[in-house]
């Protein structure tokens, strides 16, 4: 009860902080227009995104959560499928998992890129998940690149080519 009434007065002091500064409100309205990122997790995700160089593009914020693919390239198991490299921060993939789940539910682009992971590419439901989380990361960074709300036909562009 007493870990309830810390978390909601930081919260609440994080969303007076976010007010009184522009650049910090426009990036929380630009997180909040996905569907599945709401208050608590656009400010998480704002805590481990903004303290990032400006000129990392996409792929590094990748390879920094650890989202990104880690071939095994070890002895006699060279065949084995990539892995997540894990490598990166644990808050930032941590950050993203529920807006990620939340969205592969809600918002109706993600989810059609999420059946098609688990239908077409045979995916298990997690490896789904964590590909919706870095492809989330990347239309992340290009929102805040371009000062553009989450435009989902975007995030799916793949179905449509195949």
């Amino acid at each position: 009860a007493e870990t309830d009434a810390r978390i909601e007065r930081l919260r609440t002091a994080a969303l007076a902080l976010i007010e009184t500064a522009a650049q910090l409100k426009d990036t929380f309205v630009l997180l909040t227009s996905v569907k599945g990122i709401a208050a608590a997790s656009a400010i998480e995700l704002m805590g481990e995104l903004l303290v990032l160089p400006p000129e990392l593009s996409a792929k590094q914020w990748v390879a920094m959560a650890g989202l990104d693919p880690r071939q095994i390239t070890s002895g006699s198991s060279v065949q084995k499928p990539a892995r997540l490299s894990k490598a990166g921060n644990r808050y930032l993939r941590k950050a993203l998992y529920m807006p990620a789940l939340s969205a592969s539910r809600h918002e109706p682009h993600v989810k059609a890129y999420y059946r098609h992971l688990i239908e077409t590419r045979g995916l298990k439901k997690i490896q789904a998940v964590c590909a919706v989380m870095r492809k989330l990361l990347h239309a992340i960074h290009g929102m805040l690149k371009t000062q553009q709300p989450f435009d989902g036909t975007r995030f799916s562009a793949r179905l449509a080519e195949a």
